[in-house]
């Protein structure tokens, strides 16, 4: 077991080469296979859910488990779907932007596609495995919202990404699809103050897409792959960002305001250095080459990465303030 190889898999999205990865473990390489440094964004929507459940007193701890292991499944299938599917279109053939930050298993050929179709297979029988029980116990309604994320896991890499849906999709999904019906589903209720308080975590997970689109806007353009920011341009989808890096922290203090949130949650305030920095790399063209201090490992990479450390951060700190939130409740502090 190739226990520091799961912890790196986990933060960022390793580079390895052929003799690695022969002797990585198979979690180790499910880990790098699914990109599951960035299924963070989807546990601290699950998480949310949970937390605005708890706050209200209607929290089960295996309901909430269910919907959090079916979302993080779902998103490490889509993840593997879009590599597949990026492969049989031709997408990411000769060194395209995706596989020059981080492996691409059967594109680079560490994978053959009987095994990255065994993981795709066992990896989306554990989500919709998940997604069954919730039926089960939560009954019909829940139906519709697995079929839902059934639709969004198949069809994102295509037809929706090459659309310019790909970016509506992601803050359908990590707000009011993961937050809100991960609520419905633990109390069998919903509000608009759920699904307004879904968004502020669900633009901070856009903001990343629409970063990693912006540096490959003229590789997907050139590819036929209409993203918002090719359809948008480089200029207004840098803006666009900025706009939805600021409106995550509007939402927060408008949720505070009325009264939907405690002032707790003003712990996001902490992320707000790297919003600064974020703001300042999104308000520029992307250099051609990667500063002399920048990560080596990171670059192509440039607008998704300040985007993607904002988010973590962000995402962080709402999950603390909520559950700082739900603590103060519990013991009669608010």
């Amino acid at each position: 077991m190739n226990f520091s190889m799961w912890a790196k898999a986990v933060n960022v999205i390793p580079r390895v080469t052929d003799e690695e990865w022969a002797g990585l473990d198979v979690i180790a390489r499910w880990l790098i296979a699914t990109r599951s440094a960035v299924l963070v964004m989807t546990f601290n929507s699950a998480a949310i859910g949970g937390l605005l459940a708890a706050r209200d007193g209607m929290f089960d701890w295996i309901l909430w488990s269910l919907v959090t292991l079916g979302l993080l499944f779902a998103h490490a299938t889509n993840n593997l779907v879009n590599d597949i599917t990026d492969h049989y279109k031709g997408v990411d053939k000769d060194n395209y932007f995706r596989t020059q930050y981080g492996p691409q298993p059967i594109e680079q050929g560490l994978m053959t596609k009987s095994e990255i179709y065994t993981y795709t297979a066992v990896t989306g029988l554990i989500a919709l495995a998940a997604g069954i029980a919730l039926v089960a116990l939560r009954g019909e309604a829940t139906l519709s919202l697995l079929a839902s994320g059934v639709f969004f896991v198949l069809f994102y890499t295509w037809p929706l990404k090459y659309i310019g849906m790909g970016e509506v999709a992601v803050i359908i999904v990590w707000g009011p699809l993961m937050v809100g019906g991960g609520y419905y589903v633990i109390t069998g209720q919903i509000s608009e103050s759920i699904v307004i308080a879904s968004l502020p975590v669900a633009l901070a997970a856009t903001t990343v897409l629409f970063g990693k689109h912006t540096d490959k806007l003229e590789a997907d353009a050139a590819k036929g792959i209409r993203t918002m920011p090719v359809l948008l341009g480089e200029r207004n989808s840098r803006y666009a960002t900025i706009v939805m890096l600021t409106m995550q922290y509007l939402l927060v203090f408008w949720l505070v305001a009325r009264g939907d949130l405690s002032w707790l949650l003003l712990a996001v305030l902490v992320a707000a250095p790297y919003y600064v920095r974020a703001v300042r790399a999104f308000w520029h063209p992307r250099p051609e080459q990667p500063p002399a201090e920048y990560p080596p490992n990171i670059w192509p990479l440039w607008y998704a990465a300040f985007a993607f450390s904002h988010t973590r951060r962000f995402g962080g700190l709402f999950l603390l303030g909520l559950a700082a939130d739900v603590a103060a409740h519990r013991f009669g502090l608010l």
